[in-house]
């Protein structure tokens, strides 16, 4: 694999072979040297070879290896000659992170963590398989799938002023809850406001550092300002839609897929019935994901008025998706196109003045949470023009592993890697010994790192480093 190197922090795979475009990667010259990021950079090539693809296959610098397509990866199709894969958007439909803001400082919470944490970890029901009290039936799950986070605000599970800081309002379009399996109902019935496991996490923070002063006035934050950060996705039932049109699509799909370099990157044409019908439960997933996060928070509310009062704010500043397809216009050639935009493991970061921005942020860009894992910082940044022109208006969601589950069990042991956070002064409650040790601070690259890229490249801008002070995890 020949890989040139553009600049200081951008690298490109020459189109070869069945290559339709070059690959494009954001990252530095370790991670480049790196055996793993080889393997997911085959991955990459791959999806550069997939109809329809324009400009270049990219990648982030939090990229790894996943499923098809590698987390970090951004592809778009054209909507008439191109495809939709799940394996770009990943089984974890809508997987994404909110950031909320409160008016406690560090003063008013250093003495009180451990019980904010323990409220918190009584709230959320956190772990696999958890379940919450929210049962609804099909019918009343179909509501929810329609209109997303409008659907627990009404239900009580959260604020009005919520919706215009959650992308794109927290409802999509279209999404036919008909195109949904029932094994998918059943999955989703009873997960509605649960954490999950695995990498999902609640976690209080404390605003450490601010890189700009106006923009950190404008979203009310200042050095001391408590924080938290909520990922979570769309649970069992995001898992089970993804199953089930990858299915679909190897049987129903045969020929169109019979030359795939990996049988992964199972598609359907974006025009054909299966594509849409998968582009619509996809889109009812992402709704599910958008409640269901809106529920988490409203449930992070009621946590901190346990334990400091009910006058306390807790507001969110933003809500986004970073394991999504979406029909958006770009650039290409010197023509505005319309395309299919996936994002796996990846962070939409429009510039200032964009429609798709919410109007409260429009004059800055949108809000980017990048968060790190357990152990380091997370951060708040904004989107820029330059992401639009260069990454088809997207960013890095993460630190990235650079370790997997299983090696980690085996390298990592419970009791040091708690008693690793316990000497940083950061309170952990998990559900499962496993999770934790697998999500351990090592086995994620350095975050700084990664937003130091995205920075210097300008697809985002930082606004402020948060560092944890107490964590739930599932």
């Amino acid at each position: 694999m020949k890989i040139e190197r553009l600049d200081k922090y951008i690298w490109k795979i020459p189109k070869e072979g069945n290559m339709k475009v070059d690959a494009i990667v954001f990252t530095d010259a370790e991670s480049v040297n790196d055996p793993q990021f080889r393997e997911a950079m085959k991955q990459l090539v791959n999806v550069a070879t997939l109809p329809g693809i324009v400009k270049y296959a990219l990648a982030m610098p939090d990229i790894h290896w996943g499923y098809g397509f590698p987390i970090g990866g951004v592809a778009a199709f054209d909507v008439r000659e191109g495809v939709i894969s799940p394996g770009g958007v990943g089984f974890d439909i809508n997987c994404g992170v909110r950031l909320m803001k409160t008016d406690l400082t560090y003063e008013d919470v250093k003495d009180r963590i451990r019980p904010l944490v323990e409220a918190i970890y009584e709230f959320v029901p956190a772990g696999v398989g958890s379940t919450g009290d929210i049962v609804l039936g099909k019918k009343g799950l179909r509501k929810v799938l329609v209109e997303g986070a409008e659907w627990a605000v009404k239900a009580g599970y959260g604020l009005e002023e919520d919706l215009e800081r959650i992308e794109d309002g927290g409802k999509i379009h279209p999404a036919d809850p008909s195109h949904v399996s029932e094994e998918a109902f059943e999955r989703g019935n009873d997960e509605l406001g649960t954490l999950g496991a695995g990498n999902h996490f609640v976690e209080v923070q404390m605003v450490q550092e601010i890189y700009d002063e106006e923009l950190a006035e404008f979203f009310g934050l200042e050095i001391g300002t408590i924080t938290v950060m909520i990922h979570s996705g769309s649970r069992g039932f995001g898992h089970q839609v993804a199953t089930d049109y990858i299915r679909l699509m190897r049987d129903k799909l045969k020929e169109h897929n019979k030359n795939l370099p990996d049988k992964q990157l199972i598609n359907a044409p974006f025009e054909h019935p299966l594509g849409q019908a998968y582009y619509s439960a996809m889109n009812c997933a992402a709704n599910y994901a958008f409640a269901n996060r809106e529920i988490l928070g409203h449930l992070v509310r009621k946590a901190f008025w346990k334990v400091f009062g009910r006058d306390t704010r807790v507001d969110l500043i933003y809500d986004v998706a970073h394991n999504i397809a979406k029909v958006e216009e770009y650039e290409v050639d010197g023509k505005r196109r319309k395309l299919v935009v996936h994002r796996k493991g990846a962070t939409r970061s429009l510039g200032p003045g964009s429609e798709k921005v919410p109007s409260i942020y429009r004059e800055v860009g949108q809000p980017v949470i990048i968060p790190g894992d357990m152990g380091t910082a997370s951060y708040l940044l904004v989107g820029t023009k330059k992401a639009e022109e260069k990454a088809f208006g997207s960013t890095a969601h993460g630190a990235g592993r650079v370790l997997g589950r299983s090696a980690a069990l085996k390298k990592l042991d419970y009791r040091e890697v708690l008693d690793e956070l316990a000497e940083k002064n950061i309170v952990v409650m998990s559900k499962s010994k496993k999770t934790l040790v697998e999500e351990a601070p090592e086995v994620y690259k350095d975050v700084d790192r990664v937003v130091q890229i995205v920075h210097e490249i300008g697809i985002s801008r930082r606004v402020a480093r948060m560092i944890p002070l107490g964590v739930v995890k599932g």
